[in-house]
This record gives C-alpha cells, sequence and structure tokens, in this order.
C-alpha cells in the first residue's frame, strides 16, 4: 500500500476552481488577495490541501522530529471569511499594523477577515510583506 499525500501539500488543482467556490463580492475580494500575495512572493499561485491558495513553499522540521512542507504565502477564502496565514505569534510582533488593519480576529498564525472593506488594505499589505520578510530570513 502507498503511503497517502500529507493533508498539507500542493496540488495541480486549478485555482479558479477553488476560488469559484465563494461568490458575490468575497469572491472579488479573493483576486485582490491573490494579486497581493503573488506580487510579493514573486511566485504562482497553487492550491494547498484542497483550499487553501498558497505562494511558494518551504520545507520544516519541529524539535520534536515532525517535519513537512508548508506554503511561505497563504490564504482560504470561505462563505463568511478569509483567512491570512502569517507567521507565528504575527500579532505580538507587529501590533502597530494590526492596530491599523480595522476589523479583524486573530489567533497564533491566522488573520480572520470578514470583509476587505472594513480593513486598511495598506496596512494588511504591510503584514503579509513583514510575515514573508521574517520567514524568509528564518531559512536562511
Amino acid at each position: 500500500m502507498a503511503p497517502s499525500e500529507p493533508a498539507m501539500s500542493p496540488s495541480d488543482q486549478p485555482v479558479p476552481e477553488v476560488l469559484d467556490r465563494v461568490t458575490g463580492p468575497r469572491r472579488e475580494e479573493a483576486q485582490t488577495l491573490l494579486a497581493m500575495m503573488g506580487e510579493l512572493s514573486g511566485e504562482p499561485p497553487v492550491v494547498w490541501a484542497g483550499r487553501i491558495i498558497g505562494f511558494g513553499d518551504y520545507e520544516y522540521r519541529y524539535e520534536s522530529g515532525h517535519s513537512g512542507r508548508a506554503p511561505l504565502l497563504a490564504f482560504a477564502t470561505g462563505a463568511k471569511q478569509h483567512t491570512v496565514y502569517l507567521v507565528e505569534d504575527f500579532a505580538e510582533r507587529w501590533p502597530d499594523l494590526l492596530a491599523r488593519l480595522g476589523k479583524h480576529r486573530s489567533s497564533k498564525v491566522c488573520l480572520y477577515l470578514t470583509r476587505l472593506r472594513d480593513v486598511d488594505l495598506d496596512a494588511l499589505r504591510a503584514l503579509v510583506a513583514e510575515s514573508l520578510a521574517e520567514l524568509e530570513e528564518s531559512l536562511r
């Protein structure tokens, strides 16, 4: 029996197929995130885990021995919110950017945005750029 592919892995699934699951204003907002992350990363978008749109990738290994691959930048768009994946503890690293951002929620690595019209896109772009720079620096 062949080993199964890890849940968090890139696929050949077309990006529009994932984006087309969401309609209305959130679909247009997903295009904004797609363009922003593509420009910042310089990488083409790839679907990860069937619903996450990632740009670039890297390999990680924890002290526990667990390892895997992850996108350098990523987001997922759902019916109720956009989830932007950032570096660990981003809220503590850049509180000034989060204060400027506007309406959002956050967890350890996820930034949740109900609508992009409710956020400062310059602050979001800066936050995504900082996250990418931090991650790239840690990989050197």
